[in-house]
């Protein structure tokens, strides 16, 4: 396994953390700052509860995740953009860190949302967890700065060390408190948190994130995605939510089931037009593949166009970015 799909696996590991060893990176990275150990290392079960303990922490001196991870991390960036240059560092960033940067970004910046999601209703303590978590290092959720980083050097091996064994950690002068990995991660394709059933991202402590294809839904409302019906597809007053409901039970399925009715015909495709009350139009268009599949059939593709489009060809000349009288294709896939 590459480095870079090693620190993919870090970032994405699920399951019973490596305390012994977490601890033993924490030590590592004081020492390599030049600090004295942190006389208590603390333990939580998710990043919610851990803000939550660095804020009640009384005894436990200043943050000093400056001296920990932002000063080291800044040095050895200079360091390695030295020895490579502008133009060898862009290179090795591009092959390393930023493979990985945009769905870990992405994945630390819904934790965040869903602690202040989960504080809505106690604003004074969510404005002190709101400065809380800028004191935070995100472990596992750093690897894909640390990706960049691998074999190149020993500064930052601390560091490393917490995320290839732990989440989320609040360093102070005198104590530290950590954060157990996820029990649970479930991402579509692109990366999105992305589950159906359950909660998309779990802690061993019950707090949990629940999305479909990257949008946060209520954990509720996935109970009763098994039991929609057109009906309730219709009625439901949230477009977002709504948009769910129809992905989750098929356009296709929705169309044929709502008695819908095409609006236009030609040699693309069928156009067919979904009302919906108090949103736009939902207007898609049926396309069959022309290649056949192995097994001699041909698939059956729906593409969603603006509801503004009133043949099947200009929605998929839409697809293509053009407009309908220069769309032409030699072949259709």
């Amino acid at each position: 396994m590459s480095d870079v799909e090693t620190w993919r696996a870090v970032a994405a590991a699920t399951g019973d953390t490596d305390r012994a060893a977490a601890e033993r990176g924490v030590r590592l990275a004081y020492r390599g700052a030049g600090l004295a150990e942190p006389e208590r290392i603390i333990w939580a079960g998710s990043p919610l509860a851990g803000a939550r303990i660095a804020r009640s922490l009384g005894d436990a001196g200043r943050s000093v995740r400056d001296e920990v991870r932002t000063h080291p991390w800044a040095e050895e960036r200079r360091r390695v953009h030295d020895v490579l240059g502008p133009a060898g560092w862009a290179e090795h960033w591009n092959t390393t860190g930023a493979r990985l940067w945009d769905t870990t970004r992405a994945l630390a910046e819904r934790i965040r949302t869903g602690i202040m999601e989960a504080l809505a209703d106690q604003p004074a303590e969510a404005a002190e967890i709101r400065a809380v978590l800028l004191d935070a290092v995100l472990g596992q959720h750093d690897a894909a700065w640390l990706a960049a980083f691998d074999g190149r050097g020993e500064r930052l091996e601390g560091l490393a060390e917490v995320a290839r064994h732990a989440g989320w950690w609040w360093p102070y002068e005198r104590a530290v408190v950590i954060c157990e990995r996820p029990v649970a991660l479930h991402r579509d394709e692109a990366g999105r948190l992305d589950r159906g059933d359950g909660p998309a991202l779990a802690y061993p402590d019950g707090f949990a994130l629940y999305a479909w294809r990257g949008m946060p839904v209520p954990a509720e409302f996935l109970t009763g995605l098994p039991s929609l019906t057109p009906e309730r597809i219709r009625t439901e007053a949230n477009a977002e939510l709504r948009r769910v409901m129809l992905e989750y039970y098929g356009y296709d399925r929705y169309l044929n089931e709502s008695e819908a009715r095409p609006v236009h015909r030609d040699e693309t495709g069928v156009l067919w037009r979904i009302a919906l009350d108090g949103d736009e139009d939902v207007a898609m268009v049926e396309v069959v593949n022309s290649t056949p599949e192995p097994d001699g059939t041909y698939r059956t593709y729906w593409l969603r166009v603006p509801p503004t489009v009133s043949t099947a060809k200009a929605g998929v000349a839409w697809t293509f970015g053009v407009e309908e009288e220069v769309y032409a294709p030699v072949r259709q896939t």
